[in-house]
Order: structure tokens, then C-alpha cells, then sequence
């Protein structure tokens, strides 16, 4: 007879497990942010919630930028990395998520600028903004997702 002791046990490592395997099923996002950037953390704080591993690179993003293809025009704070993938600026967890499960082709997704009520650009008492995602690569510039009030549209 088991012990309610390693009933416990068992079940926490279960757990354990769980957390693993759901953290397992999406990729890490590198990403690469100037040192004194705020707004950059509150992203990736988003992207950990929901559910993302996320490496730091502070240190110039503009030649990170250029390196990967990122157009000028799409340029906003922040360049990362995940699973082949550009993601350039304030892009919302899911639209990373949908892009992932997707894999349309194409170099990125960029969120040009900062839009107010992007994840990480949140201003209290300010109406959001209504922004775009962009899919970009040298054959391709298309909107992905619509959002406003930080739900898609």
C-alpha cells in the first residue's frame, strides 16, 4: 500500500513533467533589445506568460536588424528569433503562436513602431491603438492579424 507521503510525491512529479512537456511544445525566443529598453521586458514578460522561454541579448539591434532583413519601415524597438522566424517589435504572443502553427512563408512578423496598447506598450488611461501585423519577406508584405484594444480583429 502506498504511502500518502509518495501519492504526493508522485503527483508533484507529474506535475513537474507537465510544466516541462508544455513548456517543450513551443520554441525559445531569442531576443536581442537595447539595455535601458522598458517596454522591451514588458514584452517578453508577455511572451513568458503565455507560455514562451525567452533569452536576452542586450546590445545594438540595428545591425541584428539588417542582418536578418528586417525593411526599414517595419522597424520598431526589438528583433527576435524563434523557430526560423523574424519578429520584429510589439508582436502579440498569439499572432507568434498562430505563425508558428501556420509556418506561412515568408521572413517575419513585424508590428511597425510602438503602437499604444501593443503587449509591452500599454498606457494607462490612453485609448489603444488599432494596429497591424505584418507577414514580410523579399516576395511578400501582407497584414497577418488586426488588433485593437490588444484583441484581435
Amino acid at each position: 500500500m502506498l504511502s500518502r507521503r509518495a501519492v504526493l510525491a508522485g503527483l508533484a512529479a507529474g506535475l513537474a513533467v507537465g510544466r516541462s512537456v508544455a513548456a517543450e511544445g513551443l520554441p525559445t525566443v531569442a531576443v536581442t533589445k537595447d539595455p535601458s529598453c522598458g517596454c522591451c521586458e514588458k514584452w517578453v514578460a508577455h511572451l513568458r506568460d503565455s507560455g514562451f522561454s525567452v533569452t536576452v541579448t542586450e546590445g545594438p539591434v540595428n545591425p541584428v536588424k539588417a542582418r536578418l532583413g528586417v525593411p526599414r519601415d517595419l522597424a520598431s524597438c526589438h528583433t527576435a528569433l524563434v523557430d526560423g522566424y523574424v519578429v520584429e517589435g510589439h508582436v502579440p504572443a498569439g499572432a507568434i503562436k498562430r505563425l508558428l502553427a501556420e509556418k506561412p512563408k515568408g521572413t517575419g512578423l513585424a508590428v511597425p513602431g510602438m503602437p499604444v496598447g501593443s503587449p509591452g506598450m500599454e498606457v494607462g488611461g490612453m485609448e489603444p491603438d488599432t494596429y497591424e501585423v505584418v507577414l514580410f519577406g523579399p516576395d511578400i508584405r501582407t497584414t497577418f492579424a488586426s488588433y485593437w484594444g490588444g484583441q484581435a480583429m
